[in-house]
């Protein structure tokens, strides 16, 4: 008969309390399934968030250069063509008003053959000898005789020298308009050039420096992952131990099995003298190590599933980096195709300008031959 009104041991009970406790503790760690199983790496996701909105603003301020640069080039092309067509416009201009000015119908040397006022410009007749509008009955001019002919020729021949040197100063007009025309297109073109060269260049150190921070990340999850599985096998080597060596240094074990049966009935143990457990018990734990050792078995293949996951990731990413860079350097190849196109559509404008400047426009140039057919008849 066991006896019930025997006094508490303090200590005893505090020691008994204090194992109830950490049994307690390891329960929840155990039986807790947001601690047990492996669960979502909120700061990976929130570093791969930062990351990406990183590398979208990157890509944002990447467009609007972009975009800025085509603005400005599309700004200078309109003031290029707006210099042109004032330029034009103002060669028309020009070229008007010297052909009013230089270039009237008086100021033709055959003028003097249809002008319709020739009559009323003429002089009544001077009581001279050599004036031209005698008669023959006068016997002061006879046929063939020309009394002017020496100063006709000497203003023919001024007049011929003034129109060579208009005709020199429009071509050499002319001349510098089109090496001012070519200077500009070849500024254009220097300019145009080095802009796809640094756009090129700038492509290729923000295509190096997401490839270094992919690298970087990558190692630092590889280095994480390194970090937990070692603190993982750390702590449950711990465990192992801390629980081995309670097992054997601890207050558990005692020589009689029979001062293990409690006083509050024989299905209760004092757990400070319990001798150990039956082959059911036994048998029991096995199982549920067992158990245990199948769940640890299956995380491990999710982990490993889940390393696999990342490392496909991983390729698809380089695998998206290298398309990228392909079809950027196809577009590159396009622009600098279209651009030697354009430039090569100009270079045949200019030279087919320069040939019907050449062969049209300054074709009708007089000759010796034209001048003989003056001065044939006396009209």
């Amino acid at each position: 008969m066991h006896k019930l009104g025997l006094p508490i041991d303090y200590k005893e009970a505090a020691a008994i309390e204090r194992r109830r406790n950490m049994e307690k503790q390891r329960q929840s760690r155990i039986f807790n399934a947001k601690v047990r199983t492996i669960g979502i790496d909120i700061s990976a996701i929130d570093q791969q968030a930062k990351e990406k909105k990183l590398t979208e603003e990157q890509e944002k301020q990447r467009n609007d250069a972009f975009d800025a640069d085509a603005l400005r080039n599309a700004k200078i092309d309109k003031l290029l063509e707006a210099r042109q067509k004032n330029d034009i416009k103002e060669m028309n201009k020009n070229l008007n008003e010297f052909r009013q000015i230089h270039q009237q119908p008086f100021s033709r040397r055959e003028f003097d053959l249809y002008d319709p006022d020739g009559l009323k410009k003429d002089k009544p007749c001077r009581v001279t000898d050599d004036d031209p509008r005698c008669t023959v009955s006068t016997l002061q001019k006879f046929t063939g005789e020309d009394l002017s002919n020496k100063a006709r020729t000497e203003f023919q021949k001024e007049q011929m020298r003034e129109w060579l040197q208009q005709q020199m100063d429009e071509k050499n007009r002319s001349q510098k308009m089109l090496e001012e025309a070519n200077r500009l297109h070849d500024l254009k073109r220097m300019e145009l050039d080095n802009q796809a060269l640094a756009l090129a260049k700038a492509e290729k150190e923000c295509m190096r420096n997401i490839k270094k921070d992919t690298s970087n990340f990558n190692l630092a999850l590889d280095k994480e992952r390194k970090d937990r599985e070692r603190l993982a096998k750390r702590q449950e080597e711990d465990d192992n131990s801390t629980e081995i060596a309670n097992c054997i240094y601890g207050d558990i074990l005692t020589e009689n099995p029979a001062v293990a049966q409690s006083a509050f009935g024989p299905h209760r143990v004092i757990p400070a003298q319990w001798k150990g457990m039956n082959p059911e018990q036994k048998s029991d734990i096995l199982k549920k190590q067992e158990e245990q050792r199948l769940e640890n078995e299956k995380k491990r293949k999710e982990e490993k599933e889940l390393n696999n996951k990342w490392d496909k990731q991983r390729l698809s990413q380089a695998k998206s980096g290298m398309l990228i860079e392909r079809q950027f350097g196809r577009y590159k190849q396009n622009s600098l195709k279209s651009l030697s196109d354009e430039n090569r559509r100009l270079a045949q404008e200019q030279k087919a300008y320069q040939n019907f400047l050449n062969h049209e426009v300054y074709t009708n140039r007089p000759t010796a031959a034209f001048f003989t057919q003056f001065n044939t008849t006396t009209r």
